[in-house]
């Protein structure tokens, strides 16, 4: 396809144009300034003035059975599976040459409400920007933040925030969210983009748990550029902790904000920000705007450790991401005006949870059955067995409460889930 080769950037006036001919929303809030516009002291049950999306990226239905059964047994229940409405959500994409979509395609559906190519960001299949949730909700003077454990600027929060026809393009990416979408809250893994070669930043060049990760960004110190912006930039825990102002920037990680191989080769799971504290942060920023916020969350783990065939650090992923919903269905029950959904993009590593049998084992190396799994309040033990390390195409479970989330119940298109969070945002009338 001539977009994946002649276009890997969108710029400010493509997007612009499009802005200029697309959405309504923007209609509420003049100029680039937020805060202007949108929410008008009046409570309405049927509009979302905070949106939550959580998203387990390569969660499939599989994958979140694996993660209620090894964590709170067969009688139990997650917490995103306590919301009030349930479906599931198809998750192809438009690509020519793929018949499964990967992350870039399946998070451009949910932020745009367009099928894309793999590895598109924020573009149709021709290439061409398509505005985003995120953009839609900051034109209407909400607040809006990016938080995930992978690169912060990763194919899933990029899709929310950038256009570009190539995924790994991250430091135009990075650039975009400071000078074009500008999300008050950016949180996640993936420093090595904002810096550029020779240039380290907090985290040092070639650490010893990966030696390849090393500055190599493209568009000059981009932590500068956020600082220079008004971005109070974090690299840590406790820097987290004690931040302050509207505008935050935290990267936690060289890339990742974990060590993804297979079990007992290297593998760690031990960010040194847990997802729910970044999220608990993000919340605390976003929650001041008298307009709202939307707010993606992602713990990206379960897609990469699923890709490993590590089932343990896959339910350590989940148990993390159900941590996280935990915190976002607090907070909306003390603001019953939020919409919170947890999804995921896609499936990935085709994962099926099995008797123990050593008749039964239909893999070999790294995808050979994980050593059996003890279920809680039970003597019972189960396996999981791998089919690929790839992505699988089946549908992913999605759950929602709060201000629209019955449009979000039953069989859905990615591109639904967008038609759905956008219509809860902006319903006829209040735009």
């Amino acid at each position: 396809m001539a977009a994946r080769t002649t276009m890997r950037r969108v710029g400010a006036a493509a997007l612009t144009a499009v802005v200029a001919a697309g959405t309504a929303v923007g209609a509420t809030a003049g100029g680039d300034d937020r805060g202007r516009g949108g929410h008008d002291g009046r409570h309405d049950r049927d509009r979302a003035r905070n949106v939550i999306v959580l998203q387990g990226d390569g969660m499939g239905l599989a994958a979140r059975e694996l993660i209620r059964l090894a964590t709170v047994g067969k009688d139990g229940h997650l917490v995103m599976d306590s919301l009030d409405e349930a479906g599931w959500t198809a998750t192809d994409s438009a690509d020519p040459e793929d018949a499964v979509t990967d992350s870039a395609a399946g998070a451009t559906a949910f932020s745009t409400g367009v099928r894309t190519f793999n590895g598109a960001v924020g573009v149709d299949a021709d290439g061409n920007p398509v505005p985003t949730l995120l953009e839609d909700a900051r034109r209407a003077g909400k607040a809006t933040g990016l938080v995930s454990t992978a690169q912060v600027t990763d194919a899933s929060p990029a899709a929310f925030g950038a256009h570009v026809t190539d995924r790994y393009d991250q430091s135009e990416i990075a650039r975009q969210y400071l000078e074009e979408s500008r999300p008050d809250v950016l949180l996640g893994g993936g420093e090595d983009f904002w810096y550029p070669e020779g240039e380290p930043g907090a985290w040092p060049d070639n650490p010893p748990e990966d030696p390849e990760e090393q500055s190599k960004g493209t568009e000059g110190n981009l932590v500068d550029r956020a600082q220079q912006l008004g971005y109070t930039y974090v690299s840590d825990a406790e820097g987290l902790a004690d931040a302050d102002g509207r505008k935050l920037l935290g990267l936690f990680a060289n890339e990742e904000m974990f060590q993804q191989a297979n079990e007992g080769e290297g593998d760690v799971y031990s960010p040194e920000v847990p997802l729910v504290d970044m999220a608990a942060k993000a919340l605390d920023v976003l929650q001041r705007d008298r307009d709202g916020f939307f707010l993606f969350l992602e713990e990206e783990a379960i897609d990469e450790f699923a890709h490993q065939s590590n089932a343990t650090r896959t339910i350590e992923a989940g148990r993390s991401l159900d941590e996280t919903v935990a915190l976002a269905l607090d907070f909306q029950k003390k603001h019953r005006d939020t919409l919170v959904l947890v999804v995921g993009d896609h499936a990935t590593g085709g994962l099926a949870i099995e008797n123990v049998d050593p008749e039964d084992e239909s893999g070999e190396g790294q995808t050979a059955e994980d050593d059996p799994f003890p279920i809680p309040g039970t003597d019972l033990e189960f396996t999981v067995d791998w089919t690929t390390g790839g992505h699988t195409g089946e549908a992913t479970p999605i759950t929602a409460q709060g201000p629209g989330a019955e449009l979000l119940s039953g069989p859905q298109l990615n591109t639904d889930v967008h038609d759905a969070v956008q219509r809860a945002m902006f319903p006829r009338g209040h735009r």
